[in-house]
């Protein structure tokens, strides 16, 4: 959400610069008038536009922030036939996760359900290797279940008890 107003932000500098110019063109009256007017006109409507793409997936191609990332944390996969592959990545280094649209590929989607029933089977996270490579040429699968967690210590430290709340008027 940070980057939308500072995406805003720079938006309105430049409408601002455009109208500065319009008002400043040696025009008449009237075409000034209706250059600032659309200069208004567009800040909104780029906030607008842009407000409403935050709830929509983004096509993996048009990744370019973080185009260099090795891996992504699959947290949600929801496939489409003939429509595209819908993915929740949660990326290294990133507080929030982020939704992505690769396009349709059978056996892409194949290997990514083989991978998400692999993980169910033992537990474990579902991981993708190189999300944002154009070509899906990698040298193995692309999606891998993570490894199974590691069971807790037998006879470890004793587990501390459950916090108990006792009313100050009720003595044990």
């Amino acid at each position: 959400m940070s980057q939308l107003l500072e995406l805003q932000a720079v938006a309105v500098v430049l409408a601002g610069a455009l109208a500065t110019i319009a008002i400043w063109s040696p025009r008449r009256a009237l075409i000034k008038t209706a250059a600032v007017v659309v200069s208004i006109g567009f800040m909104p409507v780029a906030y607008a536009g842009m407000a409403d793409l935050l709830s929509k997936p983004k096509p993996i191609r048009l990744e370019w922030y973080n185009a260099n990332a090795e891996e992504a944390l699959v947290l949600a996969a929801q496939l489409r036939e003939k429509e595209g592959v819908y993915l929740w990545l949660q990326l290294e280094g990133s507080p929030e996760p982020r939704y992505y649209k690769l396009p349709w590929d059978e056996e892409l989607a194949k290997e990514l359900q083989k991978a998400m029933q692999d993980a169910e089977k033992n537990k474990s996270g579902l991981a993708m290797k190189l999300p944002f490579e154009d070509s899906l040429d990698t040298d193995g699968p692309r999606f891998y279940p993570l490894p199974q967690p590691k069971m807790p210590d037998k006879g470890g430290a004793p587990v501390d008890q459950p916090m108990q709340y006792r009313h100050p008027g009720m003595d044990a």
